[in-house]
């Protein structure tokens, strides 16, 4: 058995579909034998109706004897397809009743499920098998979990559910592509990893898990980078005087390497390091650990569910959205914000926004009005020139350190605050001797500095870069007051219509209830209610204006038979009581929404003042 080159597999027509393609992930692989003349693909093959496997796997093609192919070729060639109506329609639907034939190709573009496994079996696209349709609890889009793009909750050919997590979704060229690469061995679930019922799910859906070991597992030296030790100190103030790069065993310049991800390290005398054994971690990891030692947020003693998704840009802007996800949900965020920042700046993407940017604005394209007031400072005066505030600190555990060191009202109390939040000021290399009080200031400074715009030093150097492009950022530098107008957030004034825009109708809704919201916008835009726009924005969402990239999920209301509304912030879903006059209605949203509002200031002005000392004493911070 001979195969031919590939230019000649390309003139051969496969002796079943009569289609030259060779694409392996829809049709398997493309073989030429030239001894026979002939070309075959391989799920065209294995999916031919009237022909078994009788030979040894190196026997003929794949195990199916030459004589054999020939009689199917022969058999299929009296066969019309139902759906291009061409003869060499080998493969013909399992339901005994159903006399459908068609090629391969025509059967995936009519969406048939082959099913690689048992006997093969093929059903048409009127027979085929489908996955049961659950009740949709999924109010919005889901992302596929191999690619991450969104897809609608609902099984369909092209759309596949998980039979172990109902929670994960795939597209159905996804799963494919992913079982072809990780074969039989490594394809599981991606979300809990089971492979028995998942596989016996994905093949009865017509996924072909071929038997094989997993691509990567066949790469000549794939794994060779492993074998390769960290020996270089990263500390940002080596004292080694034979340089980074020095590591000399069994000595205090012996380079130790971090003990969660081993890819930093630290000469021992570099961090004070007793001796080999003891551990350390380096910035990047114990920034993600750190805050596993402060105290959280009381919980809201109301029903609302205010979880918040931390959002991180280049630099840090305010969010208004003040309680605070479960600590393993916070170490997960921090975990994956942590990892796409690291992509980010690897991958130069920072630079490429930059440059977008620059050449929007310079050919005339919309302002982008996201900028914070901070990072606009930044690149038009400088960050040596930028003061930061407690507004642009979003991490409320970072923000209570600051608090309590500026309120500390001695010496010893300020240095209890030091040492209860040891770790946390030795990683952001803040630590310092305090001899008196008025040292809080320069310490508050430096956690402003620190956390606000040297943690993001090579991100934003990045962007800086690309904003550089076509002489921009000179441009801002040299006109920031037109600029501050292009480039920085703008709240848009909020009125009835608008806001009533923001939200979709969540489910069939009562048409009365929907009658009262909309006159009870239109009362507080004519100044008839105490409750404002902003007040209903801040109830439903926790933010008091509409972000430069609007809301995500987007905003949904639904009319339910409650006394009073009630807001799912985590959701950006807000319930209206079914009431059964007007004033009623207006009566319980003013009073719920005022309440609500009212006990959330007094619970952040005991968690997060947002007026600290820092302001009336720039003076000595500058």
């Amino acid at each position: 058995m001979n195969e031919n080159k590939p230019d000649n597999s390309q003139s051969l027509a496969c002796v079943f579909c009569r289609k030259n393609d060779d694409c392996p992930n829809k049709y398997g692989e493309k073989k030429t034998y030239e001894k026979w003349n002939f070309s075959v693909h391989y799920y065209c093959l294995l999916m031919s109706s009237g022909i078994w496997q009788r030979g040894k796997e190196e026997e003929g093609v794949y195990g199916f004897l030459i004589e054999d192919i020939r009689k199917e070729v022969q058999r299929a060639s009296k066969l019309k397809c139902t759906v291009c109506k061409k003869n060499g329609a080998s493969i013909g639907c399992v339901v005994p009743t159903c006399k459908r034939s068609y090629h391969l190709p025509c059967g995936l573009q009519k969406e048939c499920i082959f099913q690689f496994t048992d006997n093969f079996a093929s059903f048409c696209w009127k027979h085929r098998p489908v996955q049961a349709i659950t009740s949709n609890k999924y109010s919005s889009s889901l992302p596929c979990t191999i690619c991450l793009e969104f897809v609608e909750p609902i099984p369909t050919y092209n759309i596949l559910q998980s039979p172990c997590c109902k929670n994960a979704w795939f597209h159905r060229d996804c799963l494919q592509v992913q079982a072809i690469n990780a074969g039989v061995f490594f394809f599981r679930c991606t979300l809990c990893n089971n492979t028995d019922i998942f596989q016996k799910e994905m093949l009865r859906m017509g996924i072909h898990i071929p038997e094989k070991d997993a691509s990567w597992e066949l790469e000549e030296n794939a794994y060779q980078e492993l074998l390769q030790s960290h020996d270089r100190c990263d500390i940002r103030r080596c004292h080694c005087k034979k340089g980074r790069d020095y590591n000399e065993p069994n000595s205090k310049w012996e380079v130790k390497r971090c003990q969660s991800c081993g890819s930093s390290g630290t000469h021992l005398a570099c961090s004070s390091l007793q001796s080999w054994e003891q551990n350390w971690e380096c910035l990047d990891c114990r920034r993600i650990t750190y805050t596993s030692d402060f105290q959280k947020a009381p919980k809201h003693p109301l029903a609302n569910s205010t979880n918040v998704t931390v959002t991180d840009c280049l630099l840090e802007e305010s969010s208004s959205k003040l309680p605070r996800q479960s600590t393993v949900a916070q170490h997960k965020e921090l975990l994956s914000l942590f990892l796409s920042v690291f992509t980010a700046v690897k991958e130069n993407l920072y630079y490429e926004v930059g440059k977008m940017l620059a050449i929007s604005l310079v050919h005339g394209g919309p302002s982008p009005g996201f900028f914070s007031e901070t990072l606009f400072n930044c690149l038009a005066y400088g960050p040596e020139n930028t003061l930061p505030t407690l507004d642009d600190v979003s991490d409320i555990d970072v923000a209570q350190i600051i608090i309590k060191i500026d309120s500390a009202t001695d010496l010893n109390i300020l240095n209890s605050v030091i040492s209860q939040h040891y770790n946390y000021l030795e990683v952001s290399g803040c630590l310092r001797l305090t001899t008196s009080l008025s040292d809080k200031f320069m310490l508050v400074k430096d956690i402003l500095f620190y956390h606000v715009i040297n943690r993001v030093k090579a991100p934003f150097e990045s962007f800086k870069q690309g904003l550089k492009t076509l002489g921009v950022l000179e441009k801002i530098q040299t006109y920031p007051e037109a600029f501050y107008k292009i480039l920085c957030h703008k709240p848009e004034n909020l009125s009835a219509k608008n806001l009533s825009d923001l939200f979709t109708i969540h489910s069939v809704a009562d048409v009365q209830t929907l009658r009262f919201w909309n006159s009870y916008l239109k009362a507080i835009e004519d100044g008839k209610s105490a409750t404002t726009m902003e007040d209903i924005l801040i109830f439903a969402t926790g933010c008091s204006s509409v972000p430069p990239t609007g809301f995500k999920p987007s905003l949904s209301v639904e009319c339910l038979h409650v006394d009073f509304p009630v807001a799912d912030k985590y959701r950006n879903h807000l319930v209206l009581p079914a009431t059964n006059t007007y004033e009623e209605f207006q009566e319980n949203m003013d009073f719920t929404i005022r309440d609500t509002l009212r006990l959330e200031k007094e619970e952040r002005s005991h968690i997060l003042p947002r007026t600290l000392n820092v302001s009336s004493n720039e003076e000595m911070l500058i």
